[in-house]
């Protein structure tokens, strides 16, 4: 019983990013769509949109525990391109903006750890 609200603590707490970040994503796409046209990303503003709300969708499944595994799978593909397109530090030349790009970057490498966790837990 403790293992399962454990696993329902985690999935909440993690959840909230990708519901909050992904509504910013879906209304106030700003400079997103910009990063995305430089990849070379076709349609790059409905892209961004269409990704906060995969984002919101599965965060909030994620956070019912509805289909979670799943949930949380999609999560970590949606976060594949997100964190390489958004977060390209190795392209910084100034030092402090290269140092808060590669922050995000590996933040969005613990988020997909823990999505990977989740993906794989047996509760």
């Amino acid at each position: 019983m403790v293992q399962f609200i454990l696993h329902v603590i985690i999935r909440v707490l993690l959840a909230g990013i990708f519901v909050y970040g992904g509504w910013g994503a879906m209304t106030k796409p700003g400079g997103r769509p910009q990063k995305v046209a430089a990849a070379h990303i076709p349609f790059a503003k409905l892209a961004v949109i269409l990704n906060g709300g995969l984002m919101v969708v599965a965060g909030l499944l994620l956070a019912i525990g509805f289909f979670p595994r799943v949930a949380a799978a999609a999560l970590v593909v949606s976060m594949i391109p997100t964190t390489l397109v958004g977060h390209p530090f190795w392209h910084e030349t100034s030092g402090s903006a290269r140092d808060q790009q590669a922050i995000q970057f590996l933040k969005n490498l613990g988020l997909i750890g823990g999505l990977l966790l989740v993906a794989v837990a047996t509760v």
